[in-house]
Order: C-alpha cells, then structure tokens, then sequence
C-alpha cells in the first residue's frame, strides 16, 4: 500500500471513530443530536431545558475529553514505539526495553500502597498522585538505564537493551512484592492501573499529554532521516554525517517524556507501542518519513477503537483498554504477518 493510500484512509476513519465514540456508552446518543449540541456549543447558544445541558455535560466534560485522552495516548506510545524499533534497529523493540513502564508501574504502585487513600484525591497541575508517582518512577528508571549504558565511548545500545531488561526485572519484583503486601482495596487499584484506565480523563489531562505528544511528534519528525540512517548501521550512519551520540541521546529522552505522560494519565497500556509500527512498517515500508507519523495516527485510532468496546462491550462495566488494544490488534497483526509470508 501507498503511504499517501494508509494516510488517507485514516484520516478518513478518524472523524467516523470519533461519532461513534461520541454517540456510544451507558447513554445513548443518536448522532443528529450530537451535530445539533456540536453547532450549538460552536455559536455559543445555550439549551432551553435541562436534558439538554446533562447531553452537553456527557459530551463536552465526559466523553469528550477521554476519547481526546485516548487518541493522544495512542499517539505518543505508538510513535515512540516507531522511534525505539528504528533506534535499535529491531522490529521487536518497544518503550518498555528501556524500563520506562516498568519504572511507572512500580512509582505508581509505591503511592498506591504507601500513600494512602487520602493523598490519592490530591492533584498537582491535573494529575493524581499516583499519575505524577509514575511519571517521575519512568524517568528514574530510564536515568539509571542511560547511566548504566554510557561510558566515554558513548551509549551502547546494546548494553541498555540488557539494561532495560534488568532494571524492569527488578521494578517487577518490587511491584510483585508490594501486591503481596498490599490489601484488597490497594490491590485493586493496583490491578486496574495496571491494565490501564481512561475513566479518569480531564481536560488538564488532554492539555498536558497534547502538549506533549505535540512537541515529540515535531522532534522526532525531525529526525527520520537520522533514524533512516540508523538502520545502516552506527557506523554508516557516522559516515553520512550524523552525530550517532547526539540523536540516541535526544530520542530516548523524548520517548521517556512521551511514554512516562502518557502511562502517567492512562496506565499500562501494552501493545501499541509494540505492534502499530509494526504493522504500519508491513504496509508503508521503512521509510521514517512516512512511518512515523503514521505510525502515530494509527496508534491514536486503535486506543479510540479498543476504548469505544471497553465501553459498550460490558456496559455499564467498562474493561480496561489495555486488554482490548491486544485482542483488537493481535489478530489483525497474525493475518499481516501471515500475508507477509506468502509474499517471501
């Protein structure tokens, strides 16, 4: 398929998912009604009775800002996923070999289970103390990843895969000690974190992960044709001019502050950042121009896809989206690769 074809196609499926998950959920919403409250919320008229301000609050406070939530989230765990796969020059990598989720996981658990309830309600800039206890475990964990790997020589990419690895190892057994630990009510919380959580989506929420899979999503553009030039090799890509040293050490803490975000707000959620670059890269080819922000485009349409059923699948139960990016893109990605077998 052409990279302009995909491009289309899902700009064109965007504002269609949109409506959907719009009109979708405990309450039903038919999308004639949704047009008229869009166009009254543009002019700045006011409904006349109070049915009309409960819709308006179910889809500009509540639905709104989640699937807006969901849509960034998606953005930034899948573009970064494009950027780790072309860092490391292996279509397997994801943010979490370089212990970025493993070290949110284990900050949040630490608040959960040492905070207190109490504290839990309390917010810094919109985000809950678990989400900033995340945030701050993400860029921990990856500091010491990056201190373990540079040497005077440089970052060895190898040695902060291995790293990566036992840093989450690590962070995995803290987390697993914590849960023993841990009453009922922390487990929980422990347990729905982890599998990821939209419900708590805010308009502070949107504006901080906006912003910052708006400043990502320009940096990395920036720098497809170093990632081009990765896939060569370190040492080709010394011979084209690129400062190998520099880009690794920019584009990993760019993933770190994309990924940590957006884990921060919505949890673990697996997968995207796995499998979307992947499957993009299966249909566009290699190239960075058009694989990232593609790649990102896709992510965000997949989580709005799985957070749309996580809704309506159980309703009024939601389930989390983590598990359903896996059971919505595992099959599409086996018939890729299957697809891609008959072509070898």
């Amino acid at each position: 398929m052409a990279p302009r074809e995909l491009s289309a196609l899902l700009w064109l499926s965007l504002p269609l998912v949109i409506m959907v998950g719009m009109s979708t959920g405990a309450v039903k919403i038919p999308i004639d009604i949704i047009i008229q409250h869009c166009v009254s919320m543009l002019f700045r008229s006011n409904g006349t009775d109070l049915s009309s301000g409960q819709i308006e609050i179910i889809l500009f406070d509540i639905r709104l800002p989640r699937l807006c939530l969901a849509f960034l989230v998606g953005v930034v765990l899948a573009i970064s996923g494009a950027v780790m796969q072309g860092l490391f020059r292996n279509p397997l990598a994801a943010p979490s070999l370089i212990g970025v989720s493993s070290g949110a996981s284990l900050g949040a658990s630490l608040v959960i289970v040492f905070a207190g309830a109490w504290l839990q309600s309390n917010s810094i800039l919109g985000l809950s103390l678990i989400a900033t206890g995340a945030f701050f475990g993400s860029l921990f964990a990856t500091l010491i990843v990056y201190r373990l790997s540079t040497s005077t020589f440089g970052t060895s990419v190898s040695t902060m895969l291995l790293a990566g690895i036992a840093v989450s190892a690590l962070a995995g057994a803290v987390n697993s000690w914590l849960s023993y630990f841990a009453d009922n009510e922390m487990l929980r919380q422990l347990s729905v974190w982890q599998m990821g959580n939209l419900s708590t989506a805010n308009w502070p929420r949107v504006f901080i992960v906006g912003s910052v899979g708006i400043f990502v999503l320009m940096i990395f553009s920036r720098e497809s044709q170093s990632l081009n030039a990765l896939l060569l090799g370190e040492s080709e890509a010394r011979h084209l001019g690129i400062d190998v040293q520099r880009v690794k050490k920019k584009l990993l803490l760019l993933t770190t502050l994309g990924v940590g975000s957006a884990v921060a707000v919505a949890g673990m959620i697996g997968f995207v950042g796995l499998v979307i670059p992947h499957m993009v890269r299966l249909l566009i080819g290699p190239d960075h121009k058009w694989l990232l922000p593609l790649s990102a485009l896709a992510g965000g349409i997949l989580l709005l896809i799985a957070d749309i059923f996580a809704r309506v699948v159980y309703a009024p139960i939601e389930i989390p989206p983590g598990i359903l990016t896996a059971v919505l893109g595992a099959p599409f990605f086996i018939m890729l690769l299957a697809d891609q077998r008959k072509q070898i």
